[in-house]
């Protein structure tokens, strides 16, 4: 008889979470959705916070909606995290990494470690939200002081599934506090900004135990005992980059979705002062590899943009987006400007106007530039990754949401003049299950998870059209401005 298990994935994403169903075997890889909720943030008096409890509901629902599994493991989205009191009581709600808590908060860290010290120990980009960052603006708080541990989104929610705690490393790494080289605590820049790393458990691995399902959990969700727990790459864009289905190391990565993340996968951080210069991070991912990457906005402007337009038919916007004029207002699309929610089209329509470009006015207009912007955003990403790593590649892979919409994928792949095989849209639960079922011995090495998920999955493959010339001047109209 040929082994097959079936694995639970809790994936969390800006905007919703899901637990999916996958089944693995030697020639098997599916994935079915149990369950889908909403993440909707709540605007409190104190700032932007995640509903936890919310969440955590719905992972317990979808378990139940799942049936009988041999494994469950949870992914989320990176930095964010929840404090815990002496007794192990949570403090209050995360914060979202959008509140306002961080302005300002960069600059006084960099006047103890200045910001060259800290990404040559570290690796990590600047954003304002990092981990550090954030803890940085919690010091002087009544919660903080109060808190005896620190645990990421998905360990905070491991820790209820099972009652034991631990920090997994993918997501760890993007708390600005990991050394990628060693692949351990930062302890020297720790000490240097008084962050005591006690608040964080043990260090796991992806594939290591994370524990048994809690009894309460097990009635709760109808479940047999015992359910192990299992580590995944529990920062979704770790998961997503281990369901990459590429062959060979000539490839390079954009897990879309909220956020783009743009890069390559290499076996060795890149911390030169250019690559800090370029806004590069180096996120761990399995088996020793480096994520190096660029963070851009994503798909975040045409969300805000859609929720504004009160939800138009996004089908029928992208093929009226499609129809206009190509590159004819373009803008950054990793400006800070962007970040905050509310009010993006009338931003995007004033970057346009700022920069001297035709102003687009109708949604299929905005649309039209946001796609465009995107696409030279991959692309240089792209180009300066290669540069600075000294990797070339010879084709773009697309996973995540994005690979729904054809639209971007072929704009990326006449951005970059490489070809781009976009696929699996569910790649973050796709990675999360494979490193399940590799713990459990139904998989072999990284190289044979992806040649799994080429076998198994539909992927599209674009051809670019060949006119690089066009989006060159595009890119470099767009750095002089």
């Amino acid at each position: 008889m040929t082994a097959r298990g079936t694995f639970a994935a809790v994936d969390l994403g800006a905007s919703s979470g899901r637990v999916m169903v996958g089944r693995v075997g030697p020639d098997t890889l599916e994935l079915a959705e149990a369950h889908r909720f909403a993440n909707r943030p709540v605007r409190t008096p104190e700032g932007l916070r995640w509903d936890i409890l919310a969440l955590y509901a719905g992972v317990l629902d979808g378990l139940r909606a799942a049936g009988q599994v041999d494994s469950v493991g949870v992914d989320s989205w990176a930095v964010d995290h929840g404090l815990l009191d002496a007794d192990g009581a949570l403090l209050g709600n995360p914060v979202h990494y959008r509140d306002a808590r961080t302005e300002g908060v960069a600059e006084k860290v960099w006047a103890t470690v200045p910001a060259a010290e800290l990404y040559a120990a570290t690796g990590l980009q600047y954003a304002p939200f990092n981990t550090l960052y954030q803890l940085a603006a919690a010091r002087s708080t009544t919660q903080f002081a109060h808190a005896r541990r620190l645990l990421l989104i998905p360990d905070l929610l491991t820790y209820w599934l099972t009652g034991e705690q631990g920090t997994e490393l993918t997501n760890a790494s993007t708390t600005q506090l990991i050394d990628p080289r060693t692949r351990d605590w930062s302890y020297d820049l720790a000490a240097r900004l008084d962050i005591d790393l006690s608040l964080f458990p043990p260090l796991r691995q992806p594939g290591d135990p994370a524990g048994l399902l809690r009894s309460e959990v097990l009635d709760e969700t109808g479940l047999s005992g015992p359910v192990p727990v299992t580590a995944v790459g529990s920062h979704d864009t770790a998961s997503a980059v281990a369901a990459v289905p590429a062959t060979g190391e000539r490839f390079a990565y954009i897990c879309t979705g909220t956020w783009s993340l743009a890069g390559l996968e290499l076996e060795t951080p890149v911390l030169s002062e250019e690559s800090r210069a370029a806004n590069f991070t180096n996120e761990l991912g399995l088996d020793g590899t480096v994520r190096y990457l660029r963070n851009i906005m994503g798909l975040w402007l045409l969300q805000e943009c859609v929720r504004a337009w009160g939800d138009p038919d996004l089908g029928e916007l992208l093929r009226e987006a499609a129809a206009v004029p190509a590159l004819r207002s373009v803008v950054d699309a990793g400006d800070a400007s962007f970040l905050a929610p509310g009010h993006m089209p009338e931003r995007i329509a004033e970057a346009c106007r700022a920069s001297g470009q035709p102003v687009p006015g109708t949604p299929a207009e905005i649309t039209r530039c946001i796609l465009d912007s995107l696409a030279l955003a991959h692309r240089k990403a792209i180009e300066d990754a290669q540069r600075l790593a000294g990797h070339s590649v010879d084709v773009v892979h697309i996973v995540g949401g994005g690979t729904r919409n054809e639209l971007l994928c072929r704009l990326t792949a006449d951005a970059c003049g490489l070809p781009v095989v976009a696929g699996p849209a569910e790649a973050a639960a796709l990675g999360n299950v494979l490193v399940q079922a590799r713990a459990h011995g139904l998989v072999g090495d990284r190289a044979g998870m992806r040649d799994l998920v080429a076998r198994t999955q539909p992927l599209t493959r674009y051809e670019p059209s060949g006119d690089t010339a066009r989006w060159r001047a595009a890119a470099e109209r767009l750095a002089t401005r």
